[in-house]
């Protein structure tokens, strides 16, 4: 009674664990359908988008399909309403053998972005098999000796159906002598037998003849027949008997072969032959079990001979028979549960079942790049994996449903620093030791346009020389972008801009595919000396990108003006004094270049011509004063005609020519000029260099001022161009100090003439040549560096 109570309460235990382990199974899913088995193709499961919250409108674009665990695919949805409907016809019998609740998972995925949910349909069992006898016929030899009460065990029938579904009754058909007991185990018939109602008198009936019916309570209500033949014997009347007719155990699923199982016990009171036992499985134990364990038939000892596996199957049920060795043997029954307990020797299985790649590099944190499934045959902590990042990586794994893990960007991507990503994933479990699954993904970078254009400096120069060819190439401009693809094409174009009011595209335009720069047209030095453009490089990103380069543009002066005397300096007619002294001022000439510098600096002489030896003059090429050289003779003619020639320092140079005609009186009479500007030469020309002087030094000293508060702006602004920006300024500091040093150098010259001069030229020259008598001067002039100079 005792061992009674206890197997019944093991028995509830164990019920109520396999429930709670379906109830939990079907809480942890998102949904959960119910359909019968033996469904026809099309037949309706559930509104999928409808319970899972999802636009019907979006499926289809958002790609929604259905994963599932095993290689055949028995449901699929309907992507134009959101119904789940039956592929294929689903055997339970055949999906989920031996298996209370038949739950077929699946994964619902869609895209854009990734979601993923768990959906687990139930089968549920129909009753479409009838019970099954192995045999049509059995046969039993019974003693004559046998008490009333005798049992004898009889093959069930087999029905894959569940529940009520499966058989649930036997009946047997009206006899006086025999009766038919079953016992149950979990709602399931376990173990069924003969019971012997009364003493068998072999000499009145020798054969008896029974029908065993055995019912399931589906509907409709099925059944199956076997014939039972008995034959009544006077033989051996004590048949085996064990200590309890069902046992309990359990086995690891690594242990080796010749392990003890069980140890099994059983009594025969017969003496003699009739008393002994040898120990024989059941005709009915299932080839598995016949295969991983073995019996002793003197012992009564179970013992693993085979390699048992949990993932496989976790219990078997062996049917042990008895058998004494009297003339007619008799045989007790019976059953062994084996439990088989789970180690861990099951690495986690990983399967990648969305992934989105590339990735884009401004992709924000939290972006799902990958869907990981993961699945570990072993149960318990054995079975349960955790996944995660092997390495440092901008990604990280996060739990989702149940087995299921999302990689997800954890980090600021920047595919110019790392465009592309080797993630090692790695799944372990719990078990002790615990065992792991690596697996490998390759994830690329794609490009965002996050990069503007950059030149390699933001202010540059170039030199052209006036009187250029329309269409000269003038510049080059260069920029770059570490983008790729089309964010990584510039295009080129000029600000719009004006210089005097005339459009900077009608001076010069810009290739907006190579960056180069031209001329459009010819320019003139003297019209316009310098200019500033702006170019502006923009990339083909979708939200482009620019930067700009400014461009400091100087027109070159070339000796392209010959020197022009004014109207006052020219074609003079001169009356001086006979009795003048050497050095007495005659006049003075004055002429004008419109070029700069080297090519504006003008000096004069005196053309040589028949006689010119005896000539009592001579000019002062600086300055084109023209002074008595020598006291007048009476040798000397009245008249003289001087023709002064104005030449510049351009190379090749240019020369200009004009007559002064020069009329020598007697001492006392009236002098009079025609040259008004004579008069008051020696006085005016002094007072212009003073206030030709005094304009320099302050245009020079605002320039330098302006230079300085620039420069500095600019270092605020751009701290990595400073050293060019001092190089420009080293620039401008050599071009003022040049100049300033030929301001210097001509002053001089000025100074060392026999009278005060009146003219200051201002020029930068690289040599100097003094015709005549006068002596050479060769002021030194710096010419201004550049990064690009067009000659």
């Amino acid at each position: 009674m005792l061992h009674q109570r206890q197997d019944y309460q093991a028995q509830n235990k164990l019920l109520h664990f396999f429930l709670l382990h379906i109830t939990w199974d079907v809480v942890l899913s998102q949904l959960h359908y119910i359909i019968p088995e033996e469904s026809k193709h099309g037949t309706f499961v559930g509104r999928i988008a409808q319970d899972l919250g999802l636009d019907i409108g979006e499926i289809n674009s958002r790609m929604l399909h259905i994963v599932s665990r095993d290689e055949k695919e028995y449901f699929q949805v309907n992507l134009q309403n959101g119904i789940l409907f039956v592929k294929e016809t689903i055997d339970r019998e055949v999906l989920c053998p031996n298996t209370p609740f038949c739950i077929i998972p699946l994964q619902v995925i869609v895209d854009k972005p990734v979601q993923m949910y768990r959906v687990d349909v139930e089968i549920e069992d129909i009753n479409d098999n009838s019970p099954v006898f192995s045999s049509s016929v059995n046969n039993l030899l019974i003693s004559e000796i046998k008490h009333a009460g005798s049992r004898f065990l009889l093959n069930e029938a087999a029905d894959p159906d569940l529940g009520t579904n499966s058989i649930t009754n036997y009946e047997l058909s009206a006899s006086d002598s025999f009766a038919l007991d079953f016992q149950k185990y979990m709602n399931q018939i376990k173990s069924l037998e003969l019971v012997l109602k009364k003493n068998l008198d072999r000499e009145k009936q020798s054969v008896h003849n029974l029908t065993l019916t055995a019912y399931d309570a589906g509907k409709p209500r099925l059944s199956g027949t076997t014939h039972i033949i008995v034959t009544v014997e006077d033989f051996n009347d004590n048949a085996p008997v064990f200590d309890q007719p069902f046992y309990q155990c359990s086995v690891t699923e690594n242990a080796k072969k010749g392990t003890l199982v069980f140890k099994l016990n059983a009594t025969d009171l017969d003496e003699g032959r009739n008393g002994e036992i040898l120990y024989k499985f059941a005709k009915k134990l299932s080839l598995d079990a016949s295969y991983i364990f073995i019996l002793n038939q003197y012992t009564g000892e179970i013992r693993v001979n085979g390699d048992l596996d949990f993932e496989q199957n976790n219990m078997y049920e062996i049917q042990v028979d008895a058998i004494d060795n009297g003339d007619l043997q008799l045989v007790g029954h019976c059953k062994v549960l084996v439990s088989v307990v789970d180690v861990n020797d099951n690495p986690p299985e990983m399967m990648v079942t969305s992934l989105s790649v590339p990735v884009p590099e401004n992709s924000p944190q939290g972006t799902t790049v990958a869907i990981i499934s993961v699945h570990d045959k072993d149960s318990g902590s054995n079975g349960k994996v955790h996944c995660f990042i092997s390495g440092g990586s901008p990604f990280k794994i996060n739990p989702a449903f149940m087995s299921d893990f999302s990689l997800i960007v954890n980090g600021l991507l920047d595919r110019e620093v790392k465009d592309e990503y080797e993630v090692i994933i790695v799944a372990r479990d719990e078990g002790s030791p615990s065992m792991s699954t690596t697996k490998s993904l390759k994830i690329d970078i794609s490009d965002v346009n996050d990069n503007a254009p950059r030149f390699i400096q933001s202010i540059d120069t170039v030199f052209i020389k006036e009187n250029n060819p329309p269409g000269t190439h003038i510049y080059t401009a260069s920029a770059s972008d570490p983008d790729i693809g089309q964010n990584s094409f510039i295009t080129y174009s000029i600000r719009e801009q004006t210089i005097d009011g005339i459009p900077i595209s009608s001076y010069i335009s810009i290739n907006p595919e190579n960056g180069k720069v031209f001329a459009l047209v010819s320019f003139d030095h003297e019209q316009i000396a310098h200019f500033q453009c702006l170019i502006k490089a923009t990339d083909a990103g979708l939200q482009a990108l620019s930067s700009n380069l400014t461009l400091n543009i100087f027109i070159e002066d070339i000796n392209d003006n010959a020197p022009t005397f004014t109207p006052l300096h020219s074609a003079l007619t001169i009356k001086t004094s006979k009795s003048a002294e050497p050095g007495h001022l005659i006049t003075k000439v004055k002429a004008v270049d419109l070029d700069s510098g080297y090519n504006a600096w003008t000096f004069y002489k005196l053309k040589e011509s028949a006689g010119s030896g005896r000539s009592p003059f001579t000019i002062a090429h600086q300055t084109g004063e023209i002074t008595l050289k020598r006291p007048f003779s009476d040798s000397d003619s009245d008249e003289y005609r001087l023709h002064v020639v104005a030449q510049d320092h351009g190379e090749p140079f240019m020369t200009a020519e004009t007559q002064i005609v020069v009329s020598v009186v007697e001492s006392g009479e009236e002098l009079k000029f025609d040259n008004q500007e004579t008069k008051v030469t020696g006085v005016d020309f002094p007072d212009e260099n003073i206030y030709l002087v005094v304009a320099i030094c302050i245009i020079s000293t605002i320039f330098l001022i302006t230079l300085i508060v620039f420069a500095a702006l600019r270092w605020q602004k751009y701290r990595d161009e400073v050293n060019e920006l001092k190089e420009n300024y080293k620039i401008c500091s050599n071009t003022g100090g040049s100049w300033m040093y030929s301001q210097h150098t001509q002053y001089r010259i000025s100074t060392n003439s026999l009278r005060p001069k009146s003219d200051l030229i201002v020029f930068t020259p690289n040599t100097s040549q003094t015709p005549g008598n006068e002596e050479q001067i060769r002021p030194q002039g710096t010419m201004l560096n550049s990064s690009y100079m067009v000659r």
